[in-house]
Parts: structure tokens; C-alpha cells; sequence
């Protein structure tokens, strides 16, 4: 098994060059997974653990969702980037203090948006959301974690393509080490991001089909590629799918794409060294 230290220092090289898939799996099994294919980091997802809870995206509390991203960490063998949401608290210090409970479950790095959810603002106004990466980011000196601010102006529907990038250009100042803006499909927009950046990684989220591939991004000098809640959703689609054919006709006919017994029983029998 690897250090908390020595997958944080793996993590950091990976966003010296190059361009890295960075999937999200929603529990230990579905982690395990991805790590078996060879993935070298994966990231937690906020929208995937709340639904396999049964509860909307952003009402997990934070304690419960420490005690997720623990579970992820400790049982790969892989560095984890932890979707830690808005960091739970509205106030720089809570923020950071927030986010040092974070970094004592062994993540190799943390996301925090700027995305205040609050129907009337849903996003913080720049002042403090510098202030709050600011503040992250001394919470985390010396610990070797990766921070990733996030800008949430243009998914939530408030802000354009340079208003966004005002605030990715503030959080890189202000000592975010990787820079993410959710919600750009297109080639050009997500290169501008790039380039706005530089020469600070960035992380581009490609949720379904039909849009960029691993090539696109690493042409436009992407870093790395996450797919947020994708997974969950693709697996969920199989679920829902079979379910429907069994209460509507009564068949089974889409269990027939379902993994085997075996072939599971066979990968969470391995021991990790």
C-alpha cells in the first residue's frame, strides 16, 4: 500500500503534463472497479453519492460525505480528488477548516466551487469566493493537497465564457493549483479556459457523448478529464431499464447485458497487497 504522502506526490506529477481521465466512481465497489482497469486517480462525485443515497445533489451533509471520501480513499490504492462542493459553509474559515477535516481522510486533492446554493445567488460574489479559496488554500499548506477551484457562473446560467474566466484567473491567484469550470461542451470555449490559465492545469468535465473526446482535450491542453455523476447515471439506466421490462412485460431480456456473478465475485476476491 502507498503513503497518503507518496499518492499525493504521484497526483501532483500527474498534472505536470500530459492529459489524464480522472473517472468518478459513487461507492467502494464501483472505485475498485476503476482502479482494476488501471485508472491512476479517480474523483468522488457529489451528484452520484447523493443519489445512490436516495436524496438530491447538494443535501448530503458534510459529515456524511467525510466519511464517503474516507471509505473511496481507503480502499484504493489509487490518489482521490474529493468533489467537496461548496467546502459545507459559507464563511472563508469554516470553509478552510472544512476543508482540513477534508484533507484528514488521505485525499490527494479537493475541488471547492464558488456555487453558493441559494435560489436568489447561486453563486458567491467574486470578493468572497477569492477570499475563500484564499483561505482553503493556507488551510492546506503543507499538507500536499491538490486544490481545485471551481466556477460554477456558467452551469448555474449567471455568468459567460469571461466572466468565468475572471474568477478561474482570481482562484489561481489566490492558490488554487488546478482550475475547473463546469459546463463548456464545446472545443473553443474549453481552450480559451485553457489558455486563460496557463500555465496552471485544468480539468474539463465531459458528461456524455457526442462532445469532446480524451483526444480534444488533450489537444487543447487539458490536464485532465473527469465525467462527474456520468457512471452513476449509465449505471442507473440499466437498472431503471430492466426494472421497467420486468413490472411493464414481465421479461428479463435486459439482464442479459448484466455482469456476471462470477466475473464480480472473482474481482472483489482479490486482495490488495
Amino acid at each position: 500500500m502507498k503513503t497518503i504522502a507518496e499518492k499525493r506526490e504521484e497526483f501532483r506529477r500527474l498534472h505536470e503534463r500530459g492529459c489524464f481521465a480522472i473517472p468518478n466512481p459513487w461507492d467502494i465497489g464501483s472505485a475498485k472497479y476503476l482502479e482494476h482497469l488501471g485508472f491512476k486517480a479517480i474523483a468522488t462525485t457529489s451528484a452520484g453519492f447523493a443519489f445512490a443515497r436516495g436524496v438530491p445533489d447538494g443535501s448530503v451533509k458534510r459529515d456524511e460525505m467525510l466519511a464517503h471520501i474516507r471509505e473511496l480513499v481507503e480502499a484504493t490504492d489509487i490518489p482521490v480528488n474529493a468533489d467537496f462542493e461548496n467546502g459545507y459553509a459559507d464563511d472563508p474559515n469554516w470553509c478552510a477548516e472544512n476543508a482540513r477535516l477534508c484533507a484528514e481522510t488521505g485525499v490527494a486533492g479537493l475541488s471547492i466551487e464558488d456555487a453558493a446554493d441559494r435560489k436568489e445567488s447561486p453563486i458567491y460574489d467574486l470578493e468572497l469566493a477569492v477570499e475563500r479559496i484564499h483561505a482553503v488554500r493556507e488551510a492546506l499548506h503543507g499538507t500536499g493537497v491538490l486544490l481545485v477551484g471551481r466556477a460554477e457562473g456558467f452551469l448555474v446560467g449567471r455568468e459567460n465564457l469571461d466572466q468565468v474566466i475572471k474568477r478561474l484567473v482570481k482562484y489561481s491567484e489566490a492558490g488554487a493549483d488546478c482550475l475547473y469550470a463546469p459546463g463548456f461542451k464545446d472545443r473553443e470555449n474549453n481552450k480559451a479556459i485553457v489558455e486563460a490559465v496557463a500555465p496552471k492545469p485544468v480539468n474539463v468535465l465531459i458528461g456524455g457523448a457526442g462532445g469532446l473526446t480524451m483526444r480534444d482535450a488533450a489537444e487543447i491542453g487539458a490536464r485532465r478529464v473527469s465525467v462527474g455523476g456520468a457512471f452513476f447515471r449509465a449505471a442507473w439506466d440499466g437498472f431503471v431499464r430492466s426494472a421497467k421490462e420486468l413490472m411493464e412485460q414481465g421479461t428479463f431480456e435486459e439482464l442479459k447485458h448484466a455482469t456476471s456473478y462470477a466475473d464480480l465475485q472473482e474481482l472483489f476476491s482479490v486482495r490488495r497487497g
